[in-house]
Formats: C-alpha cells, structure tokens, sequence
C-alpha cells in the first residue's frame, strides 16, 4: 500500500491517526533544525514535520530532500499548535489546520534541478512545451485537465439521457474535397494511394442516419493541415453528434441542454436559455463577424445613405460601384497613440482595405483629413448615429459590403483589446444562435463557387427555386446554425441534404462533375437512394469550450499535449524524418533539398 490517505484528505477528525502519504515535495523548509516539508498529490497539499525526536532517521533523511523528489511518508495526524500565543492554522490549503508529523520517510525516486519553477507563471511557452510533464503537475493545469474530464462526462450523460449512441467512425478514410487541407497517410498495401486523417466524420455519420441508428454522437478526434492560432490545432477534438427526423428547432434545444450541463459542472452557474437568436445578415451588419462578442457595444453603423453624393470622392465612388461606408465609434480612444494607430491601419490592410480613415475628437475639434471634405449636414448625421463627443475616434470602413464587414469587425475586436473593454467580463456567458447562412460564397480568385459549411448542408425549402437561376445562388439561404459564446464558435451545424439528385445538383453548383462524383462521393449518393431519412446534426468543439469554462485564452492550456503554433510536439521533437527503408517500403521518396550545416 503507498497511501492511506490522499494529500487533500485529512482533517481535525483524524487527529491521532496514523496516515500514510505520497506524492511530491512541494516545498522544503528548514526551522532550525525542524524541517517542515509540504507534500503533494493531485487532490492538494499536506504540511508534513520532521522533529529528531519523533524519528532521528526519518529527520536527517529529509535535510537531503529537494522539490519534486518523489517520497512516501508515514506519521501521526495532530492539529497545528500555537506559536507564542498565534495559531499556525494555514486558511490557503485545505488541510491548513492539521499536520502529519512524519516518523518513517521513503524516497521513491529523487529529482534532478528543474528546467523552470512549477509555482510561478512561465512566459516561454516553448520551454513549457519541451517539459509538459512538468508543466501539467502545476494546480492551474491539473484543474484544466480534470475540467475537460468532467465536461466531456457531463455532455456524454445529456447525450445518453436523450437516447444517443457513441459509435466510433474510422480515422483512416479517404481525401474528398470538403475544406480545409487534408492530412494525408501513405498505404504500403496499396502503392501510390493514400488515405486522409478525417477532418470531421461528416460522411460517416450520415451513413449511419442511412443505416437507421437515429442517433449518434462520438468524442471524435479530428486533423485539418491548416495556419494555427490560439483557439485551433492541427489535432482536435469535437463532440460529434447527428440524429433522423429531427429539427433545427430540435437541435437548438439539444445543444442548449448540453451547454448549460457543461457549464453548471465545470463553473457551477446556471445559464439563461433559450439562447437568443441573430441572422447571419445582422451579425455581420452589427459586428462584422459572424461569431459576435456582444459584451461589449461599438456597433457598426451604416452611412451609405449620408454620403453617397458626398464631396469626398473616395466614399462616393464607393457607393456608385455598389459598396457601403459604414464606421465604428470607439468612445474616449481619441487618446489612440501613433503605435496603435499603425496596428489599427495594418489590420484593416490586412482584411482587405486600401488605407483606414478616421476621425479623433480632441479640445472640441474634429482632427482627420478627410473632414474638409464633409457637409454640415454629413456631420450632423455622424454625430448624431454614432454618437459622437469629446475624446471619441471613429475609424470608417468603405468597400464592398464583406469586405467592409470584415475590416470593421477586426478594428471593433482590437480597439475591445486595447481599451480593456472586455476586463472584468470573464464570468459573462453571452451565448447566441446565428442563423441564416447563405448557402454558396462566389470566389473571385478560383471563379467558382463554394459551400459556406460544407457540400451537405441543406438549402431552405422555400430558396429551392433559386437554384434554377446562378445569378440568384448567393440569395440561397442554408438550414444551418452556429453557437456561439462570448466571440467564440463553440460549435455549427445544419439539416442535411437526404436526397440523392439535390446532392448530385449540389456538386455539380461547385463545380464537381459527374464522374468526380461518382469517383469521391458515389457512396453517399449511392446510399441515399436506399430510403434516407430527413436527417441534420451539430458539431461541437471540445477544446473552445473547456478553454472557456476554465477562463483560458488559448486552448493549448486545456490539451494535455498540444502543438506550437509551428504545428510541432517539442516533447517528442515531432513531426521527425523518418528511415529511408519506411519510405522506400511506401515508394516515397523526399525531395525535400538537404539544408548546408
């Protein structure tokens, strides 16, 4: 037996106990020959005291102890004494008004110096990375892990309290043109093919609605070759979930029951349903994104009308060739410096813009080139829908209507960041519904057209017609939704296409012919003309969940081991070359040229 106890077990109730405990030293410190050494254990911390009169060996063994050695200890539970007159009870832990005065010690393993400090915040993410096993025996990261159980639990008991059934689908499959780049596995068996890590089991579980199961949901790892940031990795993990004869409406109640037991468990709160509902056309007019942070305003607002025969000529033009101005008013940011203005000027670049105007309101004057060129009567009309006064900057967006969009609800996320207008909000759950996608994006560079979600998503019944006229295909609107928290994407789905011909149709609207159908996708055609059931799903995402119900800002502190942001494990120094007999036995040769030392 190592352990009778666990280090966040013990109480004034087992005070003249014997207890046995293990775990790591946490602390050492020596009162003048007294040494005083916190152990712990995943569950907490216990005080543990080496007198020489208790145990003379177990003492002079434990000047030779350092943190993190790996030790068993056996003594006799008492209640902390005063000292001189103050009492010695630790509030801080738990186990703060006992401790464990400790007659036999074993060192299990000892511990060399560590590569950083376990108790204090680490900058270099890399060096965490390279030591994640340290990394994770800190409390912060121990409590991440433990959420991430007990919220995948949480969602795995709605899900069988509905009548779902977990199926594990294949994570060898095969490349079809769905989105994002595929990771792409080599067969030994067959030379010169390849199957794909699944970037989502979207096919899979469609057959099985095909198959009759009704109801499905699987934890399901997934892989997208694709640039990373803070809340995506090139290997997730998504609670899968698809169900027959079902509706939207059926799936917004789901999902809200399964999101509110997420976050009762992980946050104990108890969120506010149903959630509110905004179309995609409003989310984007309001904040220029179709994920909304609406815990804070700055609102987008529209002045096309204001200016269209406007003496600036840049925001007339604009409006004659079909696009919008519109502005953000970012209240009390006229103090904005010179460092922050170039931030600004280099994202709104960034998502597509030729420059960025602005107004900065200082000493009752309105400071920006642009001014000059406005009426009277188009100043009015800005201060009156914007809101304008004293120490306000209004940042203007003018270009097509997406674009436009994009650009102003970037600046509006920046200027949230750079005002603070989102601190002390961290225990506000805005959840929301956004509907109402439109079902096919024109684009310009490849002069075709592509699936907003994916090829399967379901047009609305009443948009049917649309599909007769391709001047009319980007009115199209999808059965689909996402669910979002506080910014975020937590999830998205829709009501798929069950009929064989409008898949068909669907493929060939972007740009798949009939023998590249029949080539990628003739088993789901095939298969749905046995009898599918009308049938739609959601997928969640597990890692941007848990990431905020434990308040972090990247999910690269919920995933035991996650990549770098090069998409590398610098634990296991992965991705790595490989043998030159492995990739002979696959007739693959690199020709990848060999960089000069």
């Amino acid at each position: 037996m190592y352990r009778s106890h666990h280090c966040n077990e013990l109480r004034k109730s087992h005070a003249g106990q014997t207890a046995m405990l293990v775990g790591w030293v946490n602390t050492v410190r020596d009162h003048h020959g007294v040494i005083f050494i916190d152990i712990r254990d995943r569950e907490g911390v216990t005080q543990c005291v080496f007198r020489p009169e208790q145990s003379s060996t177990a003492s002079e063994s434990s000047h030779h102890l350092r943190t993190e050695d790996v030790i068993q200890v056996t003594g006799h539970v008492e209640i902390r004494p005063d000292v001189d007159g103050k009492s010695t009870f630790n509030s801080a832990i738990d186990t703060g008004e006992i401790e464990l005065v400790v007659t036999e010690l074993m060192v299990l393993n000892k511990a060399d110096v560590l590569p950083f400090q376990l108790d204090k915040e680490l900058s270099n993410e890399d060096l965490r990375m390279k030591h994640r096993y340290l990394d994770l025996r800190r409390p912060r990261m121990t409590r991440n892990l433990r959420q991430r159980h007990t919220i995948t639990k949480a969602i795995r008991d709605r899900l069988d309290a509905n009548g779902f059934v977990e199926v594990e689908t294949p994570i060898l499959s095969k490349s079809t043109p769905e989105g994002a780049r595929d990771f792409l596995v080599p067969s030994r068996l067959s030379p010169g093919k390849f199957y794909a890590l699944p970037q989502a089991p979207q096919q899979y579980k469609q057959m099985m609605m095909v198959a009759g199961l009704e109801k499905y949901y699987q934890i399901a790892r997934c892989f997208r070759d694709e640039d990373l940031r803070a809340d995506r990795q090139p290997e997730f993990t998504q609670v899968d979930i698809e169900a027959s004869f079902i509706t939207q409406e059926d799936i917004y109640t789901l999902i809200e029951d399964i999101l509110t037991a997420a976050f009762r468990v992980s946050r104990n709160v108890e969120v506010s349903r149903p959630f509110p509902r905004m179309t995609y056309r409003e989310a984007m007019d309001r904040f220029g994104s179709d994920k909304p942070d609406r815990r804070f305003g700055t609102e987008i607002v529209e002045l096309s009308d204001a200016f269209a025969t406007s003496a600036f000529k840049v925001f007339a033009s604009t409006i004659q060739k079909g696009g919008v101005v519109r502005a953000i008013n970012a209240k009390g940011f006229a103090s904005v410096t010179t460092g922050q203005v170039k931030r600004l000027e280099e994202i709104a670049r960034e998502a597509g813009a030729g420059g960025l105007a602005y107004i900065k309101v200082e000493n009752g004057e309105w400071k920006s080139p642009i001014v000059k060129f406005f009426s009277e009567e188009e100043k009015a009309i800005l201060v009156e829908r914007l809101g304008i006064e004293e120490g306000d900057l209004v940042l203007f967006g003018c270009d097509q209507w997406g674009v436009c969009c994009d650009v102003l609800g970037r600046l509006r996320l920046e200027v949230a960041s750079m005002c603070g207008l989102n601190e002390g909000k961290e225990d506000e759950l805005d959840f929301l519904w956004v509907v109402d996608f439109p079902l096919l994006a024109y684009d310009t560079e490849e002069e075709k057209w592509n699936a907003v979600h994916h090829p399967f998503t379901r047009p609305r019944t009443e948009d049917l017609p649309l599909l007769d006229d391709p001047s009319k295909w980007g009115e199209v609107l999808a059965v689909a939704y996402d669910v979002v928290l506080n910014g975020y994407e937590l999830g998205g789905g829709s009501l798929r296409i069950h009929e064989s011909d409008l898949q068909s149709r669907m493929f060939s609207i972007l740009g798949i012919g009939e023998e590249d159908q029949q080539e990628k996708f003739g088993h789901i055609l095939t298969a749905f003309r046995y009898g599918a059931p009308p049938h739609g799903g959601v997928a969640l995402g597990l890692d941007r969940i848990v990431m905020l119900a434990c308040k972090e800002d990247s999910i690269r502190e919920v995933i035991a081991f996650p990549k770098n942001n090069k998409g590398a494990d610098l634990m296991s120094a992965s991705p790595g070359e490989v043998d030159f007999r492995q990739l002979r036995e696959l007739y693959i040769q690199s020709k990848l040229p060999e960089k000069k030392s």
